[in-house]
Formats: C-alpha cells, sequence, structure tokens
C-alpha cells in the first residue's frame, strides 16, 4: 500500500445527506459527493491487512485493496480499469448496495472502516465525467444467438459480457424501459434512473438488441423462444410478494410495496401508470409492514408524497445496536440500522404482528395488532389499535412468478419454488435454457445480481462455444 500508516493518520469520513426537510421535497439523489482529494485520503486508509476480508465479503469479489490504493495514487483511471474488471456496474452498487465489503473490512473490528462504497461509486463516476467509459465492441462475431428474459442487474449484466465475446444477444423486458426492479423497485432519490438509461446506451453500442415492452409467454411464445435462439436465459426477477392474510385483508387501502414503488419511479420517469389504480400516501396515515429496505423505500416514497404519519412495523425483536464482533466479524452482522428514509420521521416498532385489518364501508381505518415475547407468541392483553389509511406490505418476495412462462418452459422449480440451476453451469432442467439472479437465488442484493449475471455468462458462452475467456 502507498500510505501503510493512513489509518493511524486519517479518521474515517463519509458522504453526507441533505438535510431531512430538503430532501422530502423532492425524488433526487440527496447524497452529497465528497472532492476527490478527500476521497484519496480514505482511500489511504486501506490496511495493508495480509488477508483482505473484503474481497470475501464483497458478492463480486471487486479488488478493493488495489483500487483503495489506486484512489489514495490519485490514478483514476487505473483505478476504473480495476474496477470494471470485476463489476459491470459500479454506479449501481455504489449508491444501493448495504456495502458487505466493510462489514469485513479488518478495521471495521473497532468501527471505522475504509469507506469503500464511497471510493468505489467517486471512481466510476470520475470515469463518467472524464469520457473514459466506452462501448466495448467486439472485433470478432459469433454466428450465436442468445435471448435474455428480464433486463434487471442480472440481465444487464449477462447480456453486456456476452455481447463483448461476440454473441448476438437479444433482451426481453416486459417494462417500458430497462432495469427491472433497480427502475421499478428502488426510489429515484436513491438512485437515479438516467443512470441506467447510459449504461443501455452503451450495450445498445456494444451490440445488445433491447426488446421492451415484450412479455415472454404473452407477446413472444415460449416455444419459439426456444426455437429461435440458441441459448435463453432467465432472469426474471423474484415478484411473488409475501402476502398477509389476516381478517380484513380484502379492504381497499390495503396494497403491496411492489404495487406502490413502481407508480411513483414512472410518475418521475414521465411513464403512464396505465389502467392500474393509483396508489398515494398524500394525506394519510401510512402504515409499513416489514422492516427491511423495500419497507424503508416505502418510508421515504410516503413522506415525499405527503404522508401525514409513517410508522413502519416489524416482527422480529430490536436488533442491538452494538454486535458483538468477536462472533459477528467478518460477517454480516444483525445490527440495528437506521436508513436515511427512517431518519426522515418514521415510528419504527418491533416484535409486532398484525392481527387484523378494521374498516367500514369496505375502506381501511385501523390495524389490530398483537405484541411477541423473545420467543415470537403473542404476549396475551398486549393487543393495541393504530390508525390508518393505507397499509404497505413489505416482508419480501416468495419466487418469481410461476405462471406464464416458468410453467410453459418447464424448467424445474427449486424446494423454495425458485428457478432450479446451480451455480456451476447455471442450467436449468432444459439443456439450453439457463437461469441467473433472483429468479435463481430468491429474493438477494443488485451486487448479487451481477456476480450471478458475470457467472451465468461464463457458463452460457462455454457451453455454446465449449471455451470461454470471460472471468468467473
Amino acid at each position: 500500500m502507498g500510505k501503510v500508516t493512513g489509518f493511524l493518520e486519517i479518521d474515517r469520513h463519509d458522504r453526507k445527506y441533505e438535510p431531512a426537510g430538503d430532501r422530502v421535497r423532492h425524488f433526487r439523489e440527496f447524497l452529497i459527493p465528497m472532492d476527490n482529494r478527500e476521497v484519496a485520503q480514505q482511500g489511504s486508509r486501506c490496511m495493508d491487512c495480509g488477508i483482505p476480508y473484503c474481497h470475501n465479503g464483497c458478492p463480486v469479489n471487486n479488488i478493493i485493496p488495489d483500487w483503495n490504493d489506486l484512489a489514495y495514487k490519485e490514478q483514476w483511471r487505473d483505478a476504473l480499469e480495476v474496477l470494471h474488471s470485476t463489476n459491470n456496474f459500479p454506479e449501481f452498487t455504489g449508491r444501493v448496495c448495504p456495502a458487505p465489503c466493510e462489514e469485513a473490512c479488518t478495521l471495521n473490528i473497532d468501527d471505522s472502516p475504509v469507506t469503500i462504497k464511497t471510493i468505489e461509486c467517486t471512481i466510476v463516476d470520475t470515469g463518467w465525467k472524464n469520457g473514459w467509459i466506452e462501448p466495448q465492441v467486439p472485433e470478432i462475431k459469433t454466428d450465436k444467438k442468445i435471448a435474455i428474459v428480464g433486463s434487471g442487474p442480472a440481465g444487464m449484466t449477462c447480456a453486456q459480457q456476452l455481447a463483448r465475446v461476440g454473441h448476438e444477444v437479444t433482451l426481453f423486458e416486459k417494462s417500458a424501459k430497462a432495469g427491472g426492479l433497480l427502475r421499478y423497485g428502488i426510489p429515484d432519490f436513491k438512485m437515479e434512473k438516467h443512470l441506467i438509461d447510459r449504461r443501455a446506451e452503451q450495450m445498445a453500442a456494444e451490440g445488445v438488441i433491447f426488446r421492451m415492452n415484450t412479455h415472454i409467454g404473452k407477446d413472444v411464445d415460449c416455444e419459439k423462444l426456444l426455437e429461435d435462439f440458441d441459448a435463453v436465459i432467465l432472469t426474471g426477477g423474484s415478484e411473488k410478494g409475501r402476502d398477509l392474510p389476516v381478517p380484513g385483508r380484502k379492504l381497499d387501502g390495503i396494497e403491496f410495496a411492489m404495487d406502490f414503488l413502481p407508480q411513483q419511479n414512472r410518475r418521475v420517469g414521465k411513464e403512464p401508470l396505465g389502467l392500474v389504480k393509483p396508489i398515494t400516501a398524500e394525506g394519510k396515515n401510512v402504515v409499513v409492514i416489514g422492516g427491511g429496505d423495500t419497507g424503508s423505500d416505502c418510508i421515504g416514497t410516503s413522506f415525499r408524497q405527503g404522508a401525514v404519519s409513517v410508522t413502519q412495523l416489524e416482527i422480529m425483536p430490536m436488533p442491538p445496536e452494538t454486535p458483538n464482533k468477536g462472533t459477528t466479524w467478518p460477517f454480516w452482522p444483525l445490527k440495528y440500522r437506521t436508513s436515511s428514509s427512517q431518519a426522515e420521521g418514521a415510528e419504527r416498532d418491533f416484535s409486532v404482528a398484525t392481527k387484523e385489518f378494521i374498516g367500514s364501508e369496505g375502506k381501511l381505518e385501523k390495524l389490530r395488532i398483537v405484541r411477541l415475547d423473545k420467543d415470537m407468541k403473542e404476549i396475551p392483553g398486549s393487543e393495541f389499535e393504530l390508525d390508518a389509511d393505507l397499509v404497505l406490505l413489505a416482508m419480501g418476495f416468495v419466487h418469481p412468478v410461476h405462471e406464464g412462462m416458468l410453467s410453459e418452459m418447464g424448467v424445474g422449480l427449486d424446494e423454495r419454488g425458485n428457478v432450479k440451476a446451480d451455480t456451476q453451469d447455471y442450467q436449468t432442467a432444459i439443456p439450453k435454457v439457463f437461469a441467473a439472479g433472483d429468479m435463481r437465488r430468491g429474493q438477494s442484493l443488485v451486487v448479487w445480481a451481477i456476480r450471478e449475471g458475470r457467472q451465468c455468462a461464463r457458463a452460457v458462452d462455454k457451453f455454446l462455444m465449449g471455451k470461454t475467456a470471460l472471468p468467473r
């Protein structure tokens, strides 16, 4: 490392947010970028630690110490090359990844990890600013045609990798624009969508054919797809939301988070909503059921739409504020975290379960809730009611949608209801059909989707050509 004593001399500093009172007035990103020189100083904190556990903490195995050192030396273009060698879209992960690499950082033993995520984002943003990121057009074309179904991060990654080695890649997407949940699930205040558009333009220049508004199984027959392409890759995500079947579930005002969030993203992107029922939090008491990232996104969106109040309910107990590093490091610890959206004014309650939705004339008015003990059993006499005009169910996803494409293809499912395929060849029960991302592994992170997209691309290239130079 260029500065082996950097971690002793320089304290950890990270990007700051716009004040909550300002940022809830718009849907733009509100992270305040750091000056490149300051980021370079943060890069100097990366220790010469011998065993860089950040490698294993990162699902795409980013070569973090190398580009930290290059950032410290302000060799930004070289740092970008190292970063792109393992991650196709670091501007996505630099904004929305929870940064398990930082939890695995050796300096995190005393709660001061290197600001890896910020350095990553600065490297790639600097690359775009200076025009260093250009299409990588293959010199030689193969005669192989590949269809990829689903344009989320797994599909985009897979498409880019395969196009760069000369295959003819067609990316099918049922929505109007590429990005999957990156575009329609993650709010713009966390990641603006021009970042996806920019990558899609790059990919189109590299030879990827985009077929938007095309629903496989409806607009294109599955059998026809298998006939026309040498390989088919399924990257359609995990879209079946977990429901809450308690009395009163049919009342008006109870919605899935993934019906609520995409609508707002379409409004920001000036896309028509179509024939769906508009869902908005304006002027309402909102209750979000589910304590994860999706629930947090519902909170931030609700405040920006003008909600009167937002309460988030979590069935699990409140985690400890400080984990026992001796038992958790370098793995992702269970600890109390407050997202930027939660910090905007949401009330949070833990160890609670919804017993009943209450309303009149078909409209939601209240929730009946019960508290749970440490064994997640109901505590007698602990029931209470909470006013609510809108409930958003954000309890995760159970598996991909089975009806339509998957059932018609007969690819086979695992015990969790995901498409059955391993992480070596990514093949389904049909040899020429592959699966990657959330559709294969279940609900997960953007960075895991990128990893699986890269690995699946390598497997497909080897399947078609007998060999491959693509990295795993």
